[in-house]
């Protein structure tokens, strides 16, 4: 036995069973943060905070989850410690959340959303770079795809675990509480994990050499990246959904969460179908992403109870597609030695325009129900038009 924890040079697990060791990770952590997240809305509406102040918080949320990225990707590649930097972001969301639950009034509540997204910043790009690895011998499309599927399992019971103590006690602090359960098992399996297989990179073989940093990125990511930005700037984020749900009355607010859950079903459905289409047929299956993304947005704003929760079904089929084929595109795209950098500079780009496109989304919310859909619509409309740019360079 190697000091690397391998037989021979080889992991002591198969690729397989990698990506679904490192797919309970995420389905406990994401009891944990979409927990939170299902009930963001209405959670700091209860707090005072307008629909403009949500979007904006909500927004900067999945910015800083998606822009500071641009610098722990290229810091994880320059390192190559990739383990370290992953455990360190789980650690920051499975201590951010739980603290909701003390009494840290509006600023506090809105500040540590943000900080469970800074969490997600630092993992991320080091944990897509490791997934990659593995997704070399099962295909790229089909690991992110099962990954995200069992993410999303997650997803799924964190809103149950919130909407049940909002029945039970008709406050917060209770549910928040009780996510520090999942987060320490999440904590135990990544530890676990990584001492299991300490070199992922292993299952691709010999490598090139680490790059230093994500410049000289082929002009096929940069492309890529438009389209993406383009399909996020019309794409609101759930707290503003979630808002919309609540004080619009089409909903109760302890029924919000159950239908963030029934939206991640949909987003885990919609990860493992459009991951094996896109391994067999390549980027053009990524059409999906604006078609559903404007489609969700659109009929979610509506004020009829059924198209409300019609869109944020499909709202949550988009977001499928976006959290799991979009990354594999990405691989598929750039060097081994520089994927967590292009991963970083790509949530950035789309982080960016996720952060305007949210906080103008929710400005508009307040003022013109017809000027939010238009830019939506807007939105996905261009980024069809990227796509097609896009594909030009992947040929």
């Amino acid at each position: 036995m190697t000091n690397d924890g391998s037989l021979a040079g080889r992991p002591r697990l198969s690729p397989w069973r990698f990506v679904v060791a490192f797919g309970v990770v995420s389905l406990l952590v994401d009891v944990v943060y979409e927990g939170a997240r299902s009930i963001a809305g209405p959670f700091l509406g209860s707090l005072g905070a307008s629909a403009v102040m949500i979007g904006a918080v909500t927004g900067a949320g999945e910015a800083a989850g998606l822009v500071l990225r641009i610098v722990s990707g290229p810091a994880a590649d320059r390192s190559r410690r990739y383990w370290a930097w992953a455990i360190a972001g789980y650690l920051v969301t499975v201590l951010a959340v739980p603290a909701l639950a003390l009494p840290v009034g509006l600023f506090g509540a809105g500040a540590l959303l943000i900080t469970e997204r800074v969490g997600k910043a630092v993992r991320s790009p080091a944990k897509d770079a490791l997934l990659a690895s593995a997704g070399s011998s099962t295909g790229r499309g089909k690991a992110f795809a099962v990954h995200e599927a069992l993410d999303q399992a997650g997803a799924f019971l964190g809103p149950l675990l919130i909407a049940g103590a909002l029945v039970a006690t008709g406050g917060y602090r209770l549910g928040f509480a009780l996510l520090a359960l999942p987060g320490a098992a999440a904590t135990v399996v990544l530890i676990w994990l990584a001492r299991r297989v300490p070199e992922p990179a292993v299952y691709e073989g010999p490598g090139p050499a680490p790059a230093a940093s994500a410049a000289g990125l082929p002009a096929a990511f940069w492309r890529y990246a438009l389209f993406t930005a383009l399909s996020m700037a019309g794409y609101a984020t759930w707290g503003l959904i979630g808002y919309h749900l609540s004080v619009r009355g089409l909903v109760s607010a302890a029924t919000v969460p159950l239908i963030y859950a029934l939206a991640m079903a949909t987003d885990a459905v919609a990860a493992l179908l459009s991951g094996h289409l896109y391994d067999r047929y390549g980027f053009r299956v990524l059409a999906l992403l604006p078609v559903l993304a404007g489609v969700g947005t659109v009929l979610a704003f509506s004020n009829t109870t059924a198209p409300a929760v019609a869109g944020a079904l499909i709202w949550g089929m988009a977001m499928g597609v976006q959290e799991s084929t979009l990354r594999a595109g990405v691989a598929d795209l750039v060097p081994a030695a520089r994927r967590a950098g292009a991963y970083g500079v790509f949530s950035a780009s789309f982080g960016t325009a996720w952060f305007v496109g949210a906080s103008l989304l929710g400005y508009l919310y307040d003022r013109t129900t017809a000027g939010l859909i238009v830019v939506c619509v807007a939105a996905q409309v261009l980024a069809l038009v990227a796509l097609g740019y896009a594909r030009q360079a992947t040929r």
